[in-house]
């Protein structure tokens, strides 16, 4: 077990912290100076595209009555799956280890995700097809196929579709899911000393009653907890701030100026401090808003849309959130407690540190708080893991695969909440994650001209006031 454990350990070494560290941002570099600065440029557009809509009740119901969903919901899909224990674990990780600078760059990561993630769900988009059930599916197993097989590259297209779909629903579907049940059954089990196995299956009970209902229960679901679940944990960072509200200056300060800090660590060379906080910022920054991962286009292509831009704009907004809101949260609450010093002394790590946080800004009931929040987080995600797995089961496997898959899942949450040290588990998530990432990042900077032409074709509907698109795939 140990070679085993050290494989993983050498693969993940090299994948993820030589390989992808730097391929993600160079990917979203390029879609950010070839899509002239979208983030930036197109940021309201963005937000009038995501929210604008929302309450409009007669086009809601029309919608509803269609069986369509929208674009907020599929947002909502994509965030319930982007928000999980990486928020909150992740984000306290990443200052233990690189310091407060690296939620500088962890913001400077999102942001040029924010291009890769679009350029992800206007392919999404492009492609998607329908089920049989007459549901949008999409994602980039269907943009590798399709996207290579009109470039008369079909056969590496899909090899290369098929070699993702398996890893994600192994990545994310079974192992994925079975770590994210333990981060529930373990908070549950540490602040209200409930057993581990019964929240096993009362988590694995309430997920199969919502992977049943399909996408579109889903998507309902998503819509309904997600908002409520980031408000409460973004109003929470609020009240810290305002009951901490002399040091937030400070505590905002600190992150900039240790950020491009190159002062010398325990005696090491100069600038050691600086690339820590690089390395550890775009490492968690990336693997929290899964920009470039492939993983959340799966939600973005279910999307009824009149044109794949108007999704590729709600996408980056899911980003902005994950990174810019809830990560942004879990680092203020952090600091400005200074949980993280008080931490490293007691030798604790990731959500043990932000759990330390809650604990001092809320005396008494701090602790509980972050764990009801951490459950919804993992839950949320459970569910988004799920189908994005669901989505190439279907591709693999069509709608014969689905009861297997479903049934595989379940028995999964439940095995994951047993586990008292799971982290061999995490690796091996960590690692066939980081193998799903090659195909996905080959297939958009091999389409790259297709999302241009979209962007084009969308500021021209614009000029024309007509906003439509023939999706010839569905």
């Amino acid at each position: 077990m140990e070679k085993f454990d050290s494989i993983v350990n050498l693969i993940n070494g090299t994948l993820r912290d030589r390989i992808l560290i730097y391929l993600l941002p160079f990917v979203g570099i390029i879609f950010t100076l070839y899509l002239l600065f979208p983030q930036i440029v197109r940021f309201p557009a963005a937000i009038k595209q995501t929210f604008g809509g929302l309450f409009d009740k007669e086009a809601n119901a029309k919608r509803k009555a269609a069986g369509e969903i929208s674009s907020f919901q599929a947002l909502a899909v994509a965030i319930a799956a982007q928000v999980g224990t990486g928020n909150v674990a992740g984000v306290a990780t990443a200052i233990m280890a690189g310091g407060p600078g690296a939620i500088f760059w962890m913001w400077a990561a999102a942001l040029v995700g924010m291009a890769t993630i679009f350029a992800e769900a206007v392919l999404a988009q492009k492609y998607r097809t329908k089920d049989k059930d007459g549901n949008l599916v999409g994602g980039p197993a269907y943009y590798l196929s399709q996207g290579f097989k009109n470039k008369g590259l079909g056969g590496l297209g899909k090899f290369l579709a098929a070699f993702f779909a398996l890893a994600i629903v192994f990545a994310l579907g079974f192992v994925g899911n079975m770590t994210q049940s333990n981060s529930i059954a373990t908070v549950i089990n540490n602040a209200f000393n409930i057993p581990l196995l019964v929240v096993g299956i009362a988590v694995a009970i309430f997920a199969g009653l919502v992977f049943i209902g399909g996408i579109k229960r889903i998507a309902n679901f998503a819509e309904m907890v997600v908002p409520v679940m980031a408000i409460v944990y973004i109003g929470l960072a609020i009240i810290v701030m305002i009951k901490f509200r002399s040091q937030v200056g400070s505590v905002f300060s600190l992150i900039f100026s240790e950020a491009f800090k190159a002062k010398a660590v325990a005696g090491g060379a100069i600038g050691v401090t600086m690339k820590e906080a690089i390395r550890f910022g775009v490492s968690r920054g990336l693997f929290s808003n899964e920009a470039g991962m492939g993983s959340t286009p799966q939600a973005h292509a279910t999307a009824n849309v009149k044109h794949p831009a108007e999704q590729g704009l709600t996408g980056m907004i899911g980003v902005f959130i994950d990174t810019g809101l809830v990560c942004t949260a879990t680092a203020v609450v952090v600091l400005i407690t200074k949980a993280h010093e008080i931490g490293a002394a007691k030798g604790l790590d990731g959500a043990l540190v932000t759990q330390e946080a809650f604990g001092i800004a809320f005396p008494g009931w701090g602790v509980q708080a972050l764990a009801i929040c951490l459950t919804f987080f993992a839950f949320t995600t459970v569910i988004g893991w799920y189908y994005f797995g669901e989505t190439n089961i279907k591709y693999l496997f069509g709608e014969n695969g689905l009861w297997p898959y479903r049934i595989i899942v379940i028995a999964f949450i439940i095995i994951g909440s047993l586990f008292k040290d799971i982290g061999l588990v995490w690796d091996i998530a960590d690692m066939v994650n980081a193998i799903m990432v090659i195909p996905n990042l080959l297939g958009l900077l091999f389409l790259h001209k297709e999302v241009k032409g979209i962007l084009k074709d969308y500021d021209k509907c614009k000029q024309l006031k007509e906003i439509k698109y023939v999706y010839e795939y569905e």
